[in-house]
């Protein structure tokens, strides 16, 4: 697997095709206490400056510790694509109606009322740092090569990994 650490702008080009292709992810917040809060969630939109969203009840637990402390990890995994990427940073929660409106859709009518439900609220999440692991083809190619590398006793170049500075 090679190393790719990417800067600036390649880096955020890289952390959002990653997040936009997963869209599911564990939030975990209160990360100084043990065990860490995890919920899992849906990612709403990746702006141009490369913040994450989410929507969120305002009662919610993960809402109260962002509150507390914005430090914030986000853990993507995509096992059959074979694409995994962890991000740092800081969480804050906004009540802006006309953000919540904008990320708002019919699939959160499973979790609130609607988009004036007065229990929502938005997350957006500002990465500083991702490390990342991906195999640039499906699992099947993956493990066809690393069964390839077993036989032959040659390295398998699996796809890539490295660290995003954002």
């Amino acid at each position: 697997m090679s190393t790719e650490n990417l800067r600036n702008t390649e880096a955020l080009k890289k952390m959002r095709k990653l997040v936009e292709d997963i869209d599911f992810c564990m939030m975990l917040t209160d990360l100084d206490t043990q065990p860490i809060n995890a919920i899992p969630m849906s990612t709403k939109k990746v702006d141009e400056a490369g913040n994450i969203w989410f929507l969120s009840g305002k009662n919610s637990e993960h809402n109260a510790n962002i509150s507390k402390d914005s430090k914030t990890q986000l853990l993507y995994s995509d096992n059959s694509d074979m694409e995994f990427i962890s991000i740092y940073g800081s969480a804050s929660i906004h009540l802006d109606k006309d953000i919540i409106h904008d990320l708002y859709s019919k699939t959160d009518d499973a979790w609130f009322e609607d988009k004036n439900d007065p229990n929502i609220s938005a997350i957006k999440f500002s990465p500083n740092e991702a490390y990342y692991w991906d195999t640039k083809q499906n699992k099947y190619i993956a493990l066809l090569k690393m069964g390839m590398a077993t036989i032959t006793g040659e390295k398998a170049d699996v796809g890539e990994k490295g660290k995003l500075s954002l």
